[in-house]
């Protein structure tokens, strides 16, 4: 019976332990994302290229804890609940780190756009759907924390408003573009900045759905708003 217990009780540490890393993984993704927009309302490059340098801890974190996942699916076979932990917090570091790839590539524009000089209104909105964003994956990452249903679904919800962010940000570079084209290149960089942070919002809405699947056994990912909002407390 001692015997079970100790094992039952170091299979607990190591779910713990693992639910912390992803802990620390997504506060430094998230770190990433304020650093690209601090670079944006700035239009300093130094934030940018720390937010850079924060990817290669990210790429390293998402390897060890898919390696302390693959152990415990190895040693320990779990079942029920306990697999299903596994199996979501496997797809949640893979969103993590393709959230990094997409906050990197928001800071190297940053850097670029930085090199090129000038002050545009469009800048502040970028930077307002990089806040955005980051907020919205924090959100996320406190709902797998609490494992609260509710803020997962409200954090699905939010997406659509930083889809509609999206496309003001789209229709104000074209608009600009037309009135401005000697500045084509500088606009499309910031379509493509636009476009990684809508990316961002799309993977913190994954990790959401997750919280829901991993609480409730329930696959949300095609649910209507009104069927979303029969979720919440």
């Amino acid at each position: 019976m001692q015997g079970r217990q100790h094992i039952s009780a170091q299979f607990a540490a190591e779910l713990d332990g693992i639910r912390s890393a992803v802990m620390e993984m997504g506060g430094k993704v998230e770190r990433q994302i304020m650093l690209a927009s601090e670079g944006l309302e700035s239009r300093d490059s130094g934030p940018a290229e720390e937010a850079i340098a924060i990817d290669r801890d990210i790429n390293r974190m998402e390897v060890e804890i898919d390696e302390q996942c693959a152990l415990i699916l190895a040693r320990r076979q779990p079942a029920a609940g306990d697999l299903r932990l596994i199996i979501s917090i496997i797809k949640l570091t893979t969103d993590l780190e393709r959230i990094g790839d997409e906050a990197s590539r928001v800071a190297r524009l940053v850097i670029k756009l930085a090199s090129a000089g000038g002050a545009d209104p469009i800048y502040l909105h970028t930077a307002k759907v990089a806040r955005h964003v980051s907020s919205m994956l924090r959100e996320a990452l406190d709902a797998f924390a609490r494992m609260s249903v509710s803020a997962a679904v409200r954090v699905v919800l939010s997406d659509k408003e930083i889809d509609e962010d999206y496309r003001n940000g789209l229709f104000k570079l074209t608009s600009a573009m037309q009135q401005r084209p000697e500045q084509v290149e500088k606009l499309l960089d910031h379509m493509w900045a636009l476009r990684s942070l809508e990316r961002i919002g799309d993977h913190a809405t994954n990790i959401a759905e997750q919280v829901v699947y991993l609480t409730r056994g329930v696959d949300i990912r095609h649910l209507g708003n009104e069927r979303l909002e029969n979720l919440l407390d």
